[in-house]
């Protein structure tokens, strides 16, 4: 056991050396360690169980900052080449497919957004949600692609009624733990079958649900005006959207490059 006055940032400057230096996990792992501590911390406090003197984080003290990851999305020929795979249909690997194309048609829209949808969540050819990390609500257009694709999934009295049938084992949809356990497990069951598709249409870079995202945000790139990306991608601040979106906008900083190495010999 452990106190948490004993939890000071000497202690948390050594837990993370210890995690990286016994232990092959990332950067962004460690962070998440150090979020889980933070947050009960918050927790204690709020609650009156410690008090806030004894608090490890923040300016002078450890400062929580995510690195920076690479973000790297497919290109609109390999997104056409995964349309355009002949794969049986109700296979895992075709609703692997499916559930990422979902993704791709609607901005990119989380796993667990696209596993939660509704029949009912579709009126007058337009989808109706609110996002489970923010609960920042509206709606799309139902592309026609997307359509076919919920075609598939037509059948009597779904339970639940939900559009995919992953989550429907479950008793109820209340319990939000149990419903994210069972998003995680299929989740690592359709990226499995993504792994697949991968290799089919012939690409090294890895592809996974969370790439459906990036895949919408490098075809976008300076197509769309920042202001509509940020309402697509259901942003509360422009501001994210803007650093998002600059891991997959290069014009600029290509025609600088090529202006200072193009050059002739004289």
């Amino acid at each position: 056991d452990i106190t948490f006055s004993e939890i000071n940032p000497s202690l948390l400057k050594r837990f993370k050396a210890y995690l990286k230096g016994t232990r092959s996990i990332t950067d962004r792992t460690v962070v998440n360690h150090l979020v889980v501590i933070r947050t009960i911390f918050n927790q204690a406090i709020s609650a009156n169980i410690v008090d806030r003197k004894y608090y490890p984080f923040g300016k002078g003290k450890i400062v929580i900052k995510f690195p920076d990851s690479l973000k790297m999305g497919l290109v609109a020929d390999e997104v056409k080449a995964i349309e355009d795979l002949e794969l049986p249909a109700g296979s895992s690997i075709n609703h692997a497919r499916n559930v990422w194309l979902l993704s791709f048609y609607f901005a990119g829209m989380r796993v667990s957004d696209v596993l939660r949808l509704k029949w009912s969540d579709f009126q007058d050819d337009r989808m109706y949600y609110s996002m489970a990390k923010n609960d920042k609500v509206g709606s799309l257009k139902v592309p026609e692609k997307a359509l076919k694709i919920l075609s598939q999934y037509k059948r009597n009295n779904p339970i639940h009624n939900l559009v995919f049938p992953d989550l429907e084992t479950l008793p109820e949809l209340n319990n939000l733990y149990a419903i994210q356990q069972r998003i995680n497990q299929k989740v690592k069951k359709i990226n499995e079958g993504l792994q697949v598709i991968a290799k089919l249409i012939d690409t090294d870079k890895k592809l996974t649900m969370h790439i459906a995202r990036h895949t919408f945000g490098n075809i976008s790139g300076e197509k769309i005006p920042i202001q509509m990306l940020q309402k697509l991608y259901r942003h509360s601040s422009i501001t994210t959207t803007i650093g998002y979106q600059a891991n997959f906008i290069h014009k600029d900083a290509d025609s600088a490059l090529d202006a200072v190495i193009n050059f002739k010999a004289h």
